[in-house]
Order: structure tokens, then C-alpha cells, then sequence
């Protein structure tokens, strides 16, 4: 009798997963604009929707949606509005999807387990994005300069970086941003929200990178290490970056020209010389790609240089300038050349002297084909042509 009862059980699970596999196979609702097929009619519907005119436009951006509800979460990056509050902590997001996987660090709710590095993942959709990793597929390749990508998102992330689009626009001062991330940090510094804090000492921070780096002066973490000249970082990721500086490895290449970058960041820095510099200084006329850069160059024109040197009596108009006079007292110079161990205080002294190793001479003359590795020896090169 128990061996029947196991074989009906086992006839039910059975024909119950059949049913569940027709279910999900079975797709009798066809769009009849593209062909693609649905298991209902309400999907159907819903991809009906596609076809048609977007008709919800964000005041703020004019970025338009398709339903009213995408509309309504769209414009809360603008108002900062973070309606889902997390019942554990501090953290609050402007959608439901934001706060559940939020949740999941809360409980560690990883199942998704990935076979080549163990590495855990709260779904299945992280999990085969994560895979491409281990197998190299990058099907999304780039038109204009050919990079690949494995997902989606990096590559239209990418894709900004040569439109220059900014669609991520703050609503307290209309600075604007490529990716939302960027956005979701910077409004930080109008609220003075800190959401990040720590543990053991209950210090707070904007930035999870910046509690990162804290937490470590709390546990014995040992930092990684710079083989050639023992600069430490707290992530795998820097030191990478970091090493490019010895070695001289350029992997962002510009499209326009032949200028190459060690990073992304300093890739899309220099892709904003070539498209149109839109903030004026009202004193110079000098241009900007950004209010950041503006923000930095005023205090040139006005008298006033808070950051004083605590050693002698300068003071500079920007803190970055401060701390390169600083290196001046300690005679600290800590970037080094990984060709001829010269030691340099400063980064843009240590950049034209790597050229002169690497034969690089990137300031070409617009009248004769020489060029240089310094903008000063163009500087100086030009003049002949003046006096001709």
C-alpha cells in the first residue's frame, strides 16, 4: 500500500510539473505588431503599451514612460523622496524593489550560488549576469570604439560617456548627472545625509567606499600592498588603477583623438574637451565643462585663501593646493618612476616625466609635424612660427 501511495505521489508531483512547464511554454497571446507571444493576456497588454506613444513626461528632465507609476518613482530622484523605510536601520528607497533587496542584507538572504567562484547572489538574474564574468561573453559592443560589455546596463552607462547625456539632474542647484548612482551621492551633500555607519565606533559616513576604508582601521585587514613602490589600498580594484601608473597601461582610448587613460573617470574627463563648455566665469570668460570646476577656479579672482599652511604664513585658495605645498616641508615625494626610481611630490611632474621614458609627445605643432612631450617646449616651439 506504501509503495502505491508513493507512486501516486509521485504520478501527482509529476504531472503537476508538466502542467507547470505547459504553463510557462504554452504562449497563445500574439502581439500583432512583433510577433512576440504571451502566456496571458494581461502581459500582452502590458507589452501593448511599447508600441505606443510614451505619454508621461518628467517636468524636471522631459525623460518620458510609458505607465504613470514608472513616472511617479522616476521623479522621486528629482525630490529625493524615499517613501520605503527599512524596519532594521537608518535606510530608506524610492521604490519597493530598491527596499527588498535591501532587506536581503539584513537577513543574508543569498541562495543563488555561483559554481566557478562560490561567490553568493540574492537571484537568479545577478547569478547569470555575474557568469559572463567566467566565460567572456560580452555581447553589447560599442559602435564608436568598439569596447564590449557583459551586460546591458555598463553598456548604456558607456554609451553616455560619448553623448555626454546627463539625464540625472539635481533639483536643489540643476547640476546633472550620467548615471543615478552619482546623483543619489551628491544630493547627500544637500541633505547631509550619512546613511553609512559604523559598527564600532558609530561614526557616519556619505559614502559606503568611505566606510569601507574606515571600518579597516578597526579589524587587522591587512591592506594590498604595491609591489613597486609599497603604496597600500584598501580594494583589489585601486591597487589595479594604481599599477597602471608604473606600467603606463592606457585601456580608455578616445574616440576623437589619440589620448589614452589609466581609468574611466579620467577617460570621461577628457571626452568633455571635445564637446562644448557650457559654465563661463563671469570675471575671465574662461570656460568649464562643469560648475564643480568653475566652483574651484573663482576664488582666483576674490582675495580670500582660507586653507593656511600651520608651518609658515602662505595660504591658498583651494585646499588641493594646500596639500601639495604641505609636501614641500615634509620633502615626502611619493610617487615614484617605475623606470629610473626618480621621485616626484606631485602627479603632473611625475606624468611628463614618464613620457620621456615612453618616447610619448602628445602636444603636436598645428603648423610642422614636430611635437613634444611638454606643452611648455610646444610653448616655446610655436614662438619660431610667430616671428616667421
Amino acid at each position: 500500500v506504501d509503495q502505491d501511495e508513493e507512486s501516486l505521489v509521485g504520478m501527482y508531483d509529476s504531472n503537476k510539473y508538466s502542467q507547470k512547464v505547459n504553463d510557462l511554454t504554452h504562449k497563445p497571446f500574439k502581439c500583432s505588431v512583433c510577433n512576440k507571444s504571451y502566456a496571458s493576456k494581461y502581459t500582452l497588454n502590458k507589452h501593448l503599451v511599447m508600441h505606443s506613444e510614451k505619454k508621461f513626461i518628467c517636468s524636471f528632465c522631459s525623460k518620458t514612460f510609458f505607465y504613470r507609476g514608472h513616472l511617479i518613482v522616476h521623479l522621486r530622484i528629482h525630490t529625493n523622496e524615499r517613501p520605503y523605510k527599512c524596519s532594521s536601520c537608518d535606510r530608506s528607497f524610492t521604490d519597493r524593489t530598491g527596499l527588498t533587496s535591501h532587506l536581503r542584507s539584513h537577513i543574508n538572504e543569498k541562495a543563488f550560488n555561483c559554481s566557478i567562484c562560490n561567490k553568493l547572489f540574492t537571484n537568479n538574474v545577478y547569478l547569470r549576469k555575474h557568469l559572463r564574468i567566467h566565460s567572456k561573453d560580452k555581447p553589447f559592443k560599442c559602435s564608436i570604439c568598439n569596447m564590449s560589455f557583459a551586460v546591458k546596463f555598463n553598456f548604456t552607462k558607456h554609451l553616455r560617456v560619448h553623448s555626454n547625456e546627463k539625464p540625472f539632474k539635481c533639483s536643489f542647484c540643476n547640476k546633472s548627472f550620467s548615471e543615478k548612482h552619482t546623483l543619489v551621492q551628491h544630493l547627500r551633500l544637500h541633505t547631509n545625509e550619512k546613511p553609512f555607519k559604523c559598527s564600532v565606533c558609530n561614526k557616519s559616513f556619505t559614502h559606503k567606499k568611505s566606510l569601507d576604508c574606515h571600518s579597516r582601521t578597526h579589524s587587522n585587514d591587512e591592506l594590498l600592498k604595491c609591489s613597486i613602490c609599497n603604496k597600500s589600498y584598501s580594494s583589489k580594484s585601486h591597487l589595479i588603477v594604481h599599477l597602471r601608473k608604473h606600467s603606463n597601461e592606457k585601456p580608455f582610448k578616445c574616440s576623437h583623438c589619440t589620448k589614452s587613460y589609466t581609468e574611466s573617470n579620467g577617460l570621461k574627463s577628457h571626452l568633455r574637451t571635445h564637446n562644448e563648455k557650457p559654465v563661463k566665469c563671469s570675471f575671465c570668460n574662461k570656460s568649464f565643462n562643469n560648475q564643480f570646476y568653475l566652483d574651484k577656479h573663482l576664488p582666483i579672482h576674490s582675495n580670500d585663501k582660507p586653507f593656511k599652511c600651520s608651518l609658515c604664513s602662505k595660504s591658498f585658495h583651494i585646499k588641493f593646493n594646500l596639500t601639495k605645498h604641505l609636501y614641500t616641508h615634509s620633502n615626502d615625494k611619493p610617487l615614484k618612476c617605475s623606470f629610473c626610481n626618480k621621485s616626484f611630490i606631485h602627479k603632473c611632474t611625475l606624468i611628463p616625466h614618464l613620457r620621456v621614458h615612453n618616447n610619448e609627445k602628445p602636444f603636436k605643432c598645428s603648423h610642422c609635424d614636430k611635437s613634444y612631450s611638454h606643452k611648455r617646449s610646444l610653448n616655446l616651439h610655436l614662438h619660431i612660427h610667430s616671428i616667421e
